[in-house]
């Protein structure tokens, strides 16, 4: 099991008190028996809320540490003597980075800079950074940061990072089913009204579980050997099938697409996929072309081969579909966690 890796390590999740780093405490405290497990956030109320749940108390190995990515100085001291980063933290809005471009360059572009030179200067063993898919051939603000942060983390494992051993990986994903601003909710809530407002008929996401996105980091952060972009194999979905799932009674309202919102998205480019090796659960980008040469033995048994010519990995001409009665499963399950977890949804809670 990957997640064996964790095992007597100190482990640091950046934004640790969101949808991603609360499931990955819990999947990390399950599977594992980490020596630390660091919550880093900015967020002092979600901090307090999931003391009420996890706390030290009961679990010696966490620690929840104030703080924010932008703050170079408290990185590099809370830094010390952890083993693996997972750095999570970001802001995610698309249409709130439109018009706050400056705050998401701060938080998602320097603050990845900061990340990069504080585990370099603790002589961290590995950082896997978060990406989306949103960064891959950018239209928006938001997706741009991340793609400079996925060119930042990748050029990280330069001259600096091999003196040092560090080791940086991004996984990239699609939108996260049960995350905090997931369209189910907003939806849900919608569903009200009699009216589900609906972006465009044709348009298709990716999509991926909290579990699923939680196995898979914590597999590529098993396998990276650094200057990895891991991307899971996932299903996509039509819009108007979640809707339909989600309420089926309901009409729907074509609205029009947001400030730099896609029909499609992206997970690998025509342009990345001829530098990237193709497995069976996942594809990896790896732009260094010494390094990717060893990419073809890179998961063991699981022999990969060179992308097809042409190929690029977008959700309208993937291969595998969730249709009405998986998403169905999927929202049911979803909305259980949902209650379970007591979580707060709103109207403020807009999707990506």
């Amino acid at each position: 099991m990957n997640s064996k890796i964790l095992d007597n390590k100190t482990i640091l999740i950046t934004g640790g008190t969101g949808s991603f780093g609360k499931k990955m405490l819990q999947i990390v405290l399950a599977e594992s028996k980490p020596k630390r497990l660091i919550i880093f956030s900015r967020d002092e109320l979600k901090q307090f809320e999931m003391v009420q749940k996890w706390n030290p108390t009961k679990y010696p190995c966490l620690e929840y540490v104030l703080g924010d990515v932008r703050d170079k100085e408290r990185l590099t001291r809370v830094f010390e003597g952890v083993d693996y980063v997972i750095h999570a933290a970001a802001l995610k809005q698309v249409p709130a980075a439109e018009r706050n471009p400056e705050e998401y360059i701060k938080t998602n572009v320097i603050g990845a800079m900061n990340i990069i030179d504080a585990a370099i200067d603790n002589k961290v063993d590995k950082v896997v950074a978060l990406s989306t898919d949103k960064a891959c051939n950018p239209i928006n603000l938001y997706g741009a940061t991340k793609l400079c942060s996925d060119k930042l983390f990748v050029a990280a494992n330069g001259s600096e990072a091999i003196r040092s051993k560090t080791k940086f990986s991004v996984v990239r994903y699609g939108n996260v089913l049960g995350s905090r601003g997931s369209v189910i909710p907003f939806f849900q809530e919608r569903a009200k009204t009699g009216v589900l407002p609906i972006t465009d008929e044709k348009m298709t996401r990716f999509w991926i579980t909290l579990d699923q996105a939680v196995h898979f980091v914590i597999t590529c952060l098993a396998r990276s050997k650094g200057g990895e972009v891991f991307v899971p194999r996932i299903p996509s979905m039509r819009i108007v099938d979640l809707a339909k799932a989600i309420a089926s009674e309901c009409k729907h309202e074509i609205v029009g697409s947001r400030p730099g919102e896609k029909i499609n998205e992206v997970l690998i480019s025509e342009d990345e996929a001829r530098n990237a090796i193709e497995f069976k659960e996942c594809f990896i980008v790896q732009n260094n072309f010494n390094l990717r040469n060893g990419l073809l033995n890179h998961l063991g048994k699981d022999k990969g081969r060179d992308c097809s010519e042409g190929f690029k990995y977008t959700s309208d001409t993937n291969t595998e579909w969730l249709s009405i009665e998986d998403l169905k499963i999927l929202v049911e399950k979803i909305t259980d966690d949902y209650s379970i977890e007591n979580s707060r949804w709103s109207m403020n809670d807009v999707p990506e």
